[in-house]
């Protein structure tokens, strides 16, 4: 398949998995590191700026434990990763060190991302790594985050990352060539997806399968990724990491997998922090009319489009919007509370006034500014 990316491309982030970087018994595939190395180190000499997201600290912990699977409890699963993480970097910086290119980790959590000041303090962060000229390698703070602070998976931090310092391309590397419309491990008349212009029900459903034994995503969550980053105007691709020179194939457009296109330009800093931040104080539920109002066309929220609200908040909080289904549309910062959502929610918003009184400031719940809607 051959890609016209209709613009440079220069930022690259690639996204590792577990499966990809270890064996079956959780201990390293080296031959497949170093193989990747390479392929980054690659591109990085022709002038690519390149940032890696590497998984597989817990599985390398389990290997060097010489566990057959990984432990169940937090305590266990954090001690693990801990472990694993120092020989994950070890390797990572030994074969980096092979080809003269210096690396730096970053572990991250939800709130580095989620807290306005952290989000920029670990943007400026990677861009000085990144002029520096090193190669940053990111993965979550498995050893302290727990249920509330956790990412949830790499794919989605790979995602954020993306999304954080102004990607141009998000590869993703899994053990198949891509998003297949039936399971290719089971279904032999499984047809290989290779470009998704939009994000729909049919494209999701599509994304049945399962993780391998150590890894935690599928390839939901790589549809979910790709939502995040296409949002944020960055192209995604899914590619087999067994390739040996997929990376440096899909940067020239000529390569075997699926690419995500991305509908919107690139997006101001506040909106791309709404998207990342991961703990919405509400939710307000939205009608069929105003999803396209958003959407399609760019509006802002209205009391009339409004359905539903969800929560206790206040004004000037950040809230998830969702469609009638259930699935999240997008986020924004509300300019009144959720009292008084409640009250103005359906009307007119001339009957705004009459309802709220003294209260009423503005005409639009969600100013399309202070709004960042999803890829779908």
């Amino acid at each position: 398949m051959k890609i016209d990316y209709g613009r440079e491309i220069k930022r690259v982030i690639v996204k590792v998995g577990t499966s990809t970087l270890t064996h079956e018994n959780g201990t390293i595939n080296i031959e497949r590191m170093e193989q990747l190395v390479r392929g980054l180190v690659d591109i990085s000499n022709k002038g690519y700026e390149v940032i890696l997201v590497s998984s597989g600290a817990v599985g390398a912990g389990v290997g060097k434990l010489h566990k057959k699977k990984k432990p169940t409890t937090l305590p266990e699963k954090q001690a693990v990763a801990a472990i694993g993480q120092v020989t994950l970097m070890h390797l990572y910086e030994k074969f980096f060190g092979e080809y003269n290119k210096v690396v730096g980790q970053i572990l991250l959590t939800r709130d580095d991302l989620a807290n306005r000041k952290r989000n920029l303090n670990a943007k400026n962060t990677l861009l000085a790594l990144l002029q520096f000229g090193a190669i940053p390698i990111i993965n979550e703070n498995d050893t302290v985050a727990v249920d509330e602070i956790k990412v949830g998976d790499n794919d989605h931090l790979a995602a954020y990352v993306a999304s954080l310092i102004d990607g141009d391309l998000l590869i993703i590397l899994s053990d198949i060539d891509g998003l297949y419309t039936k399971n290719p491990a089971t279904c032999k008349d499984g047809v290989l997806v290779e470009k998704v212009e939009k994000i729909t029900a049919e494209i999701e459903a599509y994304a049945g399968c399962e993780g391998s034994c150590f890894g935690t995503g599928g390839m939901m969550t790589k549809i979910k990724a790709a939502k995040i980053g296409t949002a944020a105007g960055v192209f995604v691709v899914i590619g087999n990491g067994n390739e040996k020179n997929l990376i440096a194939d899909v940067v020239k457009g000529d390569f075997r997998g699926t690419i995500f296109i991305p509908h919107n330009k690139k997006i101001h800093t506040k909106k791309k922090w709404l998207l990342l931040s991961s703990k919405p104080k509400g939710t307000i539920i939205i009608d069929e009319g105003a999803q396209d109002a958003l959407l399609k066309e760019g509006k802002s929220l209205l009391a009339i489009g409004i359905t539903a609200v969800e929560g206790n908040f206040e004004a000037d909080a950040v809230v998830s919007i969702k469609n009638a289904l259930g699935k999240e549309i997008g986020r924004g910062i509300t300019y009144y509370n959720s009292v008084n959502i409640e009250k103005i929610k359906g009307k007119k918003t001339k009957e705004m006034t009459k309802i709220l009184d003294d209260e009423y400031e503005f005409d639009t719940v969600i100013h399309r500014d202070n709004m960042s809607v999803l890829n779908m």
